[in-house]
């Protein structure tokens, strides 16, 4: 049982003035000491050190390993990478001159051109004045956007003639918008014609102009929406139907290949191409299954009933005891398998103890990732790397540093830091927002 020092709730007499400073030189010490946390972590991130142990990015290995929210988590290292092309605002931190919450609004809009004048700000004004300087120039900014995206709608337009010669003159101004979607709808046709035409063995080889293959590209793209092959979902999206289940991947494969040692090296997708066996025993884990006996010459014997590899029972249970993801670190909730811890095409039975939660990036490393999954004596999970190293269930709870080393390592950089430091030389005179953000907007 660990002891802990419960604070003292009477505190001696002290001078106010004493105390003051000791409150404002620690806050510089502490802004000191973020700027080589934010060093660190913009290092630890750009060598990937968080992905040893299968973890999804460096702000999921903060939250783990030292218990900081995840949304707090993902701001530390998307200031810390902005931070290294803004050299006055991380001398600034790295002074202690200007506090975290300053920079962390200052790098949502800062630039090498306009980090002069922000930093100016910064030390004539509270962190809420940067706040409110920044808020005011995004809604500019937005605005100017909003402006221009209605600018390109209004502007839209496509028109035709007939040439002499009969051919049809499309001509056409899009918004960004549409043109993307257009464009990525033509190359999505232009590679559909490719491929019917290599498996018709046509002669493909033969440079035809891309223009050429746009205006194919552009028919069939009409030709489906006469055809009905195009129809409109609720959501606006446009999805081309060849009959089906849309959402439902077929894979054919067979228990040789969803063994794990097995001989068969692939599976093979319904709508063509192959994917690798593991891939197959992933998604084999949390499916639907129909059994389907053939002879040699591929003619059906017997096709049984589509069926649930989890029945909903379990799979109930198994929310309720998991709720997310079970591998270390990870916080996902939606949008994960169930994963068989032996698999049912080894023998591995469709129980709660054989089953576990796994979201879709950990559910791949175990699979196709070269990570490892057992239980423990208690039938807990254990996890390893490929290079088995066991991944801990909990994140390191050593405790390093004091305020003590805190302000002599300071003071060791020779950093100056006291009471001072961190005080803004602010009056308590208003800001001219207007003023403000017009000043930011010339740094452009």
């Amino acid at each position: 049982m660990h002891q802990y020092a419960v604070p003292a709730t009477q505190f001696p007499a002290r001078d106010l003035a004493v105390l003051e400073d000791e409150i404002t030189e620690l806050a510089a010490h502490l802004n000191a000491a973020t700027y080589r946390l934010l060093t660190l972590i913009r290092e630890f991130d750009e060598r990937h050190g968080w992905s040893g142990e299968g973890l999804k990015s460096c702000a999921h290995w903060l939250n783990w390993k030292c218990g900081i929210n995840l949304g707090a988590a993902r701001e530390k290292v998307r200031v810390a990478q902005a931070l290294q092309h803004l050299p006055q605002i991380s001398l600034a931190l790295c002074n202690g001159r200007i506090s975290y919450s300053k920079v962390r609004a200052m790098t949502r809009v800062a630039t090498p051109q306009n980090e002069d004048y922000l930093m100016m700000i910064a030390d004539h004004g509270t962190a809420s004045h940067v706040e409110r300087l920044v808020r005011n120039y995004r809604k500019v900014k937005r605005s100017e956007a909003l402006q221009r995206d209605n600018q390109y709608h209004a502007l839209r337009e496509l028109t035709w003639y007939v040439d002499d010669d009969g051919s049809y003159v499309f001509r056409a101004r899009l918004s960004p918008e549409q043109g993307a979607r257009i464009a990525q709808s033509l190359n999505v046709a232009m590679d559909t014609i490719h491929e019917e035409q290599r498996n018709a063995a046509e002669d493909v080889s033969a440079e035809t102009p891309i223009a050429a293959k746009r205006a194919d590209a552009l028919e069939r793209i009409a030709d489906c929406y006469v055809c009905g092959d195009i129809t409109s979902e609720p959501d606006g999206e446009r999805v081309v139907v060849k009959g089906g289940d849309r959402c439902t991947l077929h894979i054919h494969t067979d228990m040789n290949t969803l063994q794990a040692d097995g001989d068969g090296a692939e599976s093979e997708l319904a709508s063509g191409g192959c994917v690798s066996a593991e891939t197959s025993r992933r998604l084999a884990c949390d499916c639907a299954v129909v059994q389907w006996l053939d002879n040699a010459d591929g003619t059906a014997l017997n096709i049984g009933r589509r069926t649930r590899s989890i029945p909903p029972a379990i799979r109930r249970a198994l929310d309720r005891r998991d709720n997310g993801c079970r591998f270390p670190g990870c916080t996902a909730r939606h949008h994960v398998d169930a994963h068989h811890i032996r698999h049912w095409a080894d023998g591995g039975e469709t129980r709660l103890d054989n089953l576990l939660q796994l979201c879709r990036h950990h559910h791949r490393l175990v699979h196709e990732g070269g990570y490892s999954l057992t239980l423990d004596g208690a039938g807990g999970p254990v996890f390893a790397a490929p290079n088995g190293k066991l991944i801990p269930n909990g994140p390191d709870t050593r405790f390093c540093g004091n305020v003590f080393a805190l302000t002599t390592g300071n003071q060791r950089e020779r950093l100056g830091i006291g009471a001072g430091t961190l005080v803004p030389l602010w009056y308590g005179d208003n800001m001219d927002d207007g003023m403000a953000v017009q000043g930011l907007i010339q740094r452009e």
